[in-house]
């Protein structure tokens, strides 16, 4: 569904992904662990195409097609979508509006109020402008209905157990773990609390703007929190990378 292929991107004139190559197949949950600053969102914005995030050299594979050049509007018709780890506030738009339009366009329609249901977004909520006022947890949750309402094929979440509490943490990860049956989704995560309710297939470590090791995402992230992301500098360095 997904291959990324020595992706190096650059913010402005820096340089922040340095040989970024992963896939997820069609279906599959992978994870991607990292300290802050790694490049981890920087990613995730190149995939989407960001326009602030440039591709210096490599390639973007989305469902069979090179997506490389092409705009952030057309991948998200393509059916790529994102939940953001800091998402805008959206004054004068309310949320059911937007919700309304976002299914109505991705051929969803009223089957987006299943998702509003299952997330616990009141009446209230819906009635408000998007984000405006909203805690943490609720700023979380719209997020999401916003990301299903598109009917994705690979959705990326962007930190989604950040700035959470307990118990936004637990009905976000129940409504995770049956929302991604057979959807591919790129996990992006620092502490890995999510993974309490999520069983993903791969997990890949990003350090420094490159990936320096892969594997079983509980083993990594047992290894992560026992030794911290010390232990994956050490991969990184023996692998030469």
């Amino acid at each position: 569904m997904l291959r990324v292929e020595n992706l190096h991107v650059a913010v402005r004139d820096r340089l922040i992904l340095k040989g970024v190559s992963l896939e997820v197949g069609d279906g599959e949950v992978h994870v991607i662990f990292g300290p802050n600053g790694s490049g981890k969102s920087t990613l995730a914005m190149a995939i989407i195409g960001h326009p602030d995030y440039r591709i210096v050299s490599g390639r973007i594979f989305f469902d069979g097609q090179d997506i490389t050049e092409k705009p952030i509007d057309e991948r998200a018709r393509m059916g790529i979508s994102i939940a953001f780890q800091n998402p805008p506030k959206l004054h004068g738009v309310k949320l059911k509006d937007l919700l309304a339009r976002i299914a109505s366009e991705n051929g969803v329609g009223e089957r987006f109020l299943e998702i509003v249901d299952r997330l616990n977004i009141s009446q209230e909520h819906l009635n408000r402008y998007v984000n405006v006022g909203f805690s943490g947890g609720e700023i979380k949750r719209c997020e999401l209905a916003q990301a299903l309402a598109s009917n994705p094929k690979l959705i990326i979440l962007d930190e989604p157990d950040s700035g959470v509490d307990v118990e936004n943490l637990e009905l976000i990860g129940r409504f995770l773990s049956e929302s991604l049956r057979g959807r591919s989704a790129l996990i992006i995560t620092h502490h890995g609390y999510i993974l309490r309710h999520l069983k993903p297939v791969k997990a890949h470590v990003l350090i420094d703007g490159v990936i320096a090791c892969e594997g079983d995402p509980d083993q990594i992230l047992n290894r992560i929190m026992k030794d911290g992301y010390r232990w994956c500098e050490r991969c990184r360095l023996m692998r030469g990378v």
